[in-house]
């Protein structure tokens, strides 16, 4: 009779678990890349970011916002090994970038949570409810792009999303961005 005492109690656990696990928050979406594998990473050493976010040469201005991934492109890319070309020169990788942003409605379902725990021979439970509910927020996309410049073609490229806070968008939390999508992106050899 103990055993089946045992073997039930462990399958309320395991149920509660799976319940529990099932009903956690989600995390923001990771980013994706895809390289062409025709790239020799290799032989590229040093990189520069074309002008404008949208990679247009014209005389835009640039938004504080996108001073700050431009100098996050700059440094995660110095950190892998890469050098940035002197100005007037062909660099081995053009980087480019998109950045936008997005209104949208969230919704958040109903949730129900289950808890099953004991210790020795009491066993006890919980059960949580949330309620469902929408709001509107605003989604931030980033897109880098790196090209060959000589064979004129994309050989990575990597894009993140993220609901973005309200209020001020610091620095930091565009370098950790930028560091996160430029995670995937090689790095020079004898490097990292």
């Amino acid at each position: 009779m103990n055993v089946t005492r045992v073997s039930a109690k462990g399958n309320c656990i395991a149920l509660g678990l799976a319940i529990l696990a099932a009903g956690c928050a989600s995390q923001a979406p990771q980013p994706t890349s895809m390289r062409d594998p025709q790239a020799d990473f290799s032989a590229y050493e040093t990189f520069a970011l074309k002008d404008g976010p949208s990679g247009d040469a014209s005389s835009q201005s640039v938004s504080i916002v996108e001073g700050y991934i431009r100098a996050a492109i700059t440094a995660e890319l110095k950190g892998k090994g890469y050098v940035e070309a002197a100005a007037g020169t062909e660099p081995d990788l053009r980087i480019e970038y998109e950045a936008a942003s997005e209104k949208k409605l969230k919704n958040n379902p109903f949730r129900i949570g289950v808890g099953v725990g004991g210790y020795g021979s009491n066993a006890g439970g919980a059960v949580g409810v949330g309620s469902s509910s929408v709001k509107n927020v605003t989604e931030g996309t980033l897109v880098i792009h790196a090209v060959d410049p000589v064979r004129k073609t994309e050989v990575w490229q990597g894009r993140a999303s993220r609901e973005l806070g309200k209020g001020n968008i610091e620095p930091a939390v565009v370098q950790a961005g930028v560091a996160e999508l430029l995670r995937d992106f090689p790095a020079r050899s004898g490097r990292l």
